[in-house]
């Protein structure tokens, strides 16, 4: 399972990458899940409703927000315990790059923002004709 916000930028394009690396069916969008008769039933959110879809295990699903109904809260005593336990470090595995970037450039920054009295419309038209160009 993915999650629809990652560190992509909210692209959800990691869900879709893992599946293909690992050669699996991906399903977006998955608003909930069952299993039955060996399927997986999920749910998922579209465009004006709601879309049923059975897919084959394994494979790859990009969860929504909501797809937990009930969250868990940690109890005292597991969090304490957890503090003890050593952490296990493992070695990457060397690979090559799959992408590369060519530039990158900050963006332009923004000019300042001008406050404009409510009870002085002209001053507001005049700055949209003549500084913003917008009317």
């Amino acid at each position: 399972m993915c999650g629809i916000e990652s560190s992509d930028f909210n692209g959800s394009t990691v869900g879709g990458m893992l599946s293909e690396f690992l050669g699996l069916p991906s399903v977006s969008a998955v608003s909930s899940l069952k299993i039955e008769n060996g399927e997986v039933v999920i749910n998922r959110e579209i465009d004006g409703g709601k879309e049923v879809v059975s897919v084959p295990a394994p494979f790859v699903a990009i969860v929504q927000k909501g797809i937990a109904k009930e969250p868990r809260i940690a109890a005292m005593r597991g969090i304490m315990m957890a503090r003890t336990k050593p952490i296990k470090l493992y070695e990457p595995v060397a690979v090559d790059a799959l992408t590369q970037v060519d530039s990158f450039e900050m963006p332009k920054s923004r000019a300042a923002c001008k406050f404009v009295d409510a009870e002085n419309p002209k001053q507001l038209i005049e700055l949209l004709q003549n500084e913003a160009k917008i009317i």
